[in-house]
């Protein structure tokens, strides 16, 4: 196993059990969606299909990915003087128990008075978050620094985050009109699902691989970076209208939103062109594992960006609406393939997690084999229901029979985490990146 320089890598410390408890939640994550797949085989009596998805999609999102996010951001900017303050282990610990907390209520009452009151706790946290982290970034003069790129993508990731709460902030008053169930109460959600995967969860993936190339020392184009940036910003606030083209609205907001979509596929165009350049330089600092992980994230976010930009053409996005395993597939292709799957590589690449052992290993690699071979069912069981070719025999027995390595998997890399304790680099930084 190569060797590693600690020089470049920055110290967990104290925020080790904290990530661990960020695993854990994706390791429950993955039980709840396997429950979910089971459900189209035999119902599971006393158990409201709706109300367990409420509690799945919120905690991937808020029990997973925002706490991995949120000690990689104070890590990757702040100095240990300030990442280390206690108001930072509040915040997090609060949140998770937010989170435990809507695991809890969405289950019993979907959107209810408890899971409500969680769901708007974690909101003001975030604000709070929000508020804290820009605070101790300008003390210490972040973005004035040798991170000027990076930490404008994390700004606006910042801006995208508190940006998506509207959704739910407007979800009381769309509800107490009695407007439940209605184009203005999706739109709301959509909103809420939009703002966050497109914008808080992208621009943070980004603003960490650009920390990546600014902390190595990687030389790249800035000029192509400023311009990739502000295609990706500027297209992500009109590309919203992608998400309510099914309630089939006047031809201008296909108009906007196919305009959005495009430019993000010309960003895409930039985005590769900063990168190739630099890829064998950048692909050095992974290990074989975290670095074959890297690609399907980049291969995810490319099929996102054209199967988003398929969706600003009236006809696809009528079929996008009407087929749901469409929908299922595209969400975890970004929630996994793309932001996942790059935030674990992340970690593993800062020897905060692992890839060592065997057991660490295998069970990434089920995880992999199941995200794929879930996905390729969906979108095989999508395109057969759109050639109208009917249901593919046994289908929810097959999907549910790849869904076991999901959990599986992920369970094992957890136990891998445990196992090891004290965690060591996966790679062994060129030398020509050590002087940092």
């Amino acid at each position: 196993m190569p060797e590693t320089d600690y020089s470049v890598t920055i110290a967990l410390g104290k925020w080790r059990l904290p990530l661990l408890s960020a695993v854990l939640s994706l390791v429950v994550i993955a039980m709840l969606g396997l429950l979910l797949r089971w459900t189209f085989i035999q119902p599971v009596s006393g158990l409201n299909y709706k109300y367990l998805l409420h509690a799945h999609s919120h905690a991937a999102l808020l029990g997973w990915l925002y706490p991995v996010l949120f000690i990689a951001l104070i890590h990757a900017y702040l100095p240990a003087l300030l990442r280390n303050k206690a108001i930072y282990s509040w915040q997090f610990w609060l949140s998770q128990g937010a989170v435990l907390g809507m695991l809890l209520s969405f289950p019993v009452q979907g959107y209810g008075a408890v899971s409500i009151t969680f769901s708007t706790l974690h909101i003001l946290l975030t604000y709070w978050f929000i508020y804290r982290f820009l605070k101790d970034s300008k003390a210490a003069n972040v973005s004035g620094g040798n991170y000027s790129v990076s930490f404008g993508f994390m700004k606006a990731a910042l801006f995208f985050l508190a940006l998506s709460s509207l959704g739910p902030w407007a979800m009381g008053p769309i509800m107490a009109t009695g407007h439940s169930g209605t184009e203005l109460y999706y739109n709301a959600i959509y909103f809420y699902l939009h703002f966050l995967y497109n914008g808080w969860l992208t621009f943070a993936v980004f603003s960490l691989l650009f920390w990546l190339l600014e902390r190595y020392k990687i030389s790249f184009n800035r000029n192509y970076s400023l311009l990739f940036f502000r295609l990706m910003f500027w297209a992500c606030l009109p590309a919203y209208l992608l998400s309510v083209l099914w309630i089939k609205p006047n031809a201008i907001v296909y108009l906007v939103g196919g305009v959005a979509a495009l430019t993000q596929v010309v960003a895409l165009v930039v985005l590769v062109a900063i990168v190739w350049p630099v890829r064998s330089k950048l692909l050095s600092l992974f290990g074989n594992w975290s670095r074959a992980i890297v690609l399907l994230a980049a291969t995810a976010f490319v099929l996102k960006t054209l199967m988003q930009f398929s969706t600003a053409f009236p006809y696809m996005a009528d079929l996008a609406y009407q087929l749901r395993n469409f929908i299922i597939g595209y969400l975890h292709l970004v929630l996994i393939g793309f932001v996942s799957f790059f935030i674990v590589a992340f970690c593993v690449q800062q020897a905060w997690l692992t890839l060592r052992s065997t057991i660490s290993r295998w069970g990434l690699g089920l995880f992999i084999v199941g995200f794929i071979s879930s996905e390729a069912l969906l979108f095989l069981q999508g395109t057969f229901y759109w050639v109208g070719a009917g249901a593919i025999p046994n289908y929810n027995e097959m999907l549910f029979g790849v869904s076991i390595f999901l959990p599986v998997g992920v369970l094992l890399f957890f136990i891998s985490q445990l196992l090891l304790g004290s965690v060591t680099a996966e790679t062994k930084t060129p030398s020509a990146f050590k002087k940092v």
